[in-house]
């Protein structure tokens, strides 16, 4: 096995998949605001090429940066100069890849059904597809996919329809995202058990059932399909689309960051090269228009659900300023009832609140613009974990993480029905 691991990764090397040796995680304490605006300096020196997992955010809030080998002496000896205090998170980013290409490769198999696909490793766009195909044939009296547009490269943009009704109408429904960040691979994981799950607990679990017998769920299991590719092929830390700018040779926009909410605004970065660039315009990426195109359609949406990771957080609007949305009361109130029952599955503890105050500002964001389509109840959450192994969970992990974040999602799901607006 272990030379087989060795030869993948030699292949790796020929056809140019980058590699992370020596890379290290570092994490970042920010004690005031005065060295939050330091960290934010460091943030723009591009020669150093660092990659924020989890950018500055409030005094006091941990921060976290990926720093290349080349820069790992410098990055240190500036944090000790400016007496920020730091530790390190990750040791060697490519021992992570490393162990996550050889689980991948001991569970290579093509499953035949839904039911021998292996929910306990990560999957490919193919692989991921495919899965979806057969769910579809094995229910098709609750399961459809539909396609919502193309993105950038061509690829097809496609999302599961849960639905009861054999009726040609726009029955109330939930949206459930997953994997609009592509190096985020718990979420496109968990989204494929999320989808088994719907269909194994219909006629099965009263309050899904119930769900589904009054409303549909729409589950988009990979939102930026050319970014995931691309972590498959070529770097496994790529978070953007792909798209292309002009004058530039840094591709791609960070499509958490370009809805048309208070787009362009603090809170994303007007650098292609940033991993928060918020693109040329609001809905200039595809994977982004095709969303907005669905929704605006679609009319009848009352829960818009996008999941990411990492650090364990369930945040509802706004990100872009801290003032607090006409909804914030419920939404909190709901937002607790959640991570209560998420963490009564594995013991997973979920800090709540808004985007603003619990994280960063950010601009330009999904929830924020699907609040401002009359979505009231709109969220974000943020899986496991808080950042022993941030974007590279084991895959150990991918089932405990589906099956609290589970739990905290019936809880949105099943009030948004009792709720109506």
């Amino acid at each position: 096995m272990r030379a087989l691991l060795i030869f993948s990764v030699l292949l790796g090397a020929v056809f140019g998949r980058e590699d992370f040796v020596g890379h290290q995680v570092l994490r970042i304490l920010a004690a005031d605001e005065a060295q939050v605006q330091t960290v934010k300096e460091l943030e723009e020196l591009e020669h150093l090429q660092l990659d924020f997992w989890r950018g500055p955010a409030q005094p006091g809030s941990s921060i976290d940066v990926r720093v290349p080998f080349a820069s790992v002496q410098a990055v240190k000896m500036f944090l000790e100069s400016s007496g920020l205090s730091y530790s390190i998170m990750i040791e060697d980013v490519q021992a992570l890849l490393d162990e996550e290409q050889e689980q991948m490769f001991a569970f290579q198999a093509r499953a035949a059904n839904t039911n021998t696909f292996n929910y306990q490793t990560y999957h490919t766009l193919d692989e991921i597809y495919s899965f979806m195909d057969m769910l579809v044939a094995e229910n098709p009296n609750l399961v459809s996919k539909i396609q919502i547009g193309k993105t950038y490269e061509g690829r097809p943009i496609f999302v599961l329809k849960f639905s009861t009704s054999t009726k040609e109408e726009k029955r109330p429904a939930i949206w459930i995202d997953t994997g609009i960040h592509s190096r985020e691979w718990v979420t496109q994981a968990s989204g494929t058990w999320f989808a088994k799950k719907i269909t194994q607990d219909y006629k099965q679990d009263k309050t899904l059932t119930s769900i589904l017998d009054n409303m549909d769920i729409f589950l988009e299991i990979v939102t930026n399909p050319d970014g995931y590719a691309f972590t498959h092929s070529k770097n496994r830390l790529w978070r953007k689309t792909r798209s292309r700018n002009d004058g530039t040779s840094c591709v791609g926009a960070d499509p958490n960051r370009n809805w048309d909410a208070a787009f362009g605004k603090p809170g994303a970065s007007g650098n292609p090269c940033t991993e928060t660039y918020h693109g040329k315009a609001p809905n200039s990426e595809s994977e982004v228009k095709s969303i907005v195109d669905f929704v605006q359609s679609h009319k009848n949406i009352k829960a818009f659900i996008s999941i990411h990771s990492y650090s364990q957080l369930l945040l509802y609007p706004y990100g872009y300023t801290k003032d607090p949305a006409p909804d914030q009361q419920e939404l909190d109130q709901l937002a607790k009832a959640a991570v209560d029952a998420l963490s009564a599955v594995h013991g997973t503890k979920y800090k709540y609140g808004s985007i603003y105050t619990t994280i960063y500002q950010a601009s330009g964001n999904t929830v924020d613009w699907t609040y401002g389509q009359g979505i009231k109840y709109s969220y974000t959450f943020e899986l496991r974990d808080t950042g022993r192994y941030g974007f590279l969970l084991p895959a150990a992990q991918i089932v405990p993480t589906a099956e609290e974040t589970w739990a905290a999602l019936m809880t949105i799901m099943d009030h948004t029905h009792k709720h109506p607006y």
